[in-house]
């Protein structure tokens, strides 16, 4: 297969790991050029062209996150507050959202450094586990309402990090 055929065949999917991680069309777009030509420049290292696909989501997804940590180092992190809220809810079911995951996760561990270790806990169960708050109270032997509290708490104080950062 010829470049230019790989390029139209593998754009869409290539667009939207970027895109997921990026959150941005047009930076998601640069992402995409970046990843291709890096691509072009390597193509003799790809060993099974039935994988191609695959390699291309893999170099958008890593290019992607090397752009999200220069920015955060610069300016701040682009992901929304809203993630907080949902993380852990539901499965995840694609590389691009697994990254995205990761990547919050590593910025999450970075802001709660000095947190309590029960303030870490608690979080972890509630939001990497899903866990509800008497499930929480039931595994530690504590008042549910003890648990809802120190978790709201707990995210409120985790939120105005993250917003601290996005602001600055």
């Amino acid at each position: 297969m010829d470049f230019t055929t790989l390029y139209k065949v593998h754009y869409d999917r290539v667009f939207q790991v970027s895109f997921a991680v990026i959150r941005d069309r047009q930076l998601a777009e640069d992402i995409v050029q970046e990843t291709f030509i890096k691509a072009y420049k390597k193509m003799d290292s790809l060993q099974d062209g039935d994988k191609v696909g695959a390699w291309l989501c893999v170099i958008a997804t890593r290019t992607a996150i090397d752009f999200v940590r220069r920015e955060r180092k610069n300016r701040g992190c682009p992901m929304e507050l809203d993630v907080l809220d949902c993380l852990g809810k539901e499965a995840v079911h694609n590389v691009a959202a697994e990254v995205e995951v990761k990547l919050l996760k590593e910025i999450l561990d970075e802001k709660m450094e000095d947190f309590s270790k029960e303030d870490k806990k608690l979080l972890v169960l509630k939001m990497e586990r899903g866990l509800k708050e008497r499930e929480i109270a039931n595994a530690l032997e504590m008042n549910p309402a003890t648990v809802k509290s120190k978790i709201h708490r707990a995210r409120r104080k985790l939120k105005e990090r993250m917003a601290v950062e996005l602001s600055a």
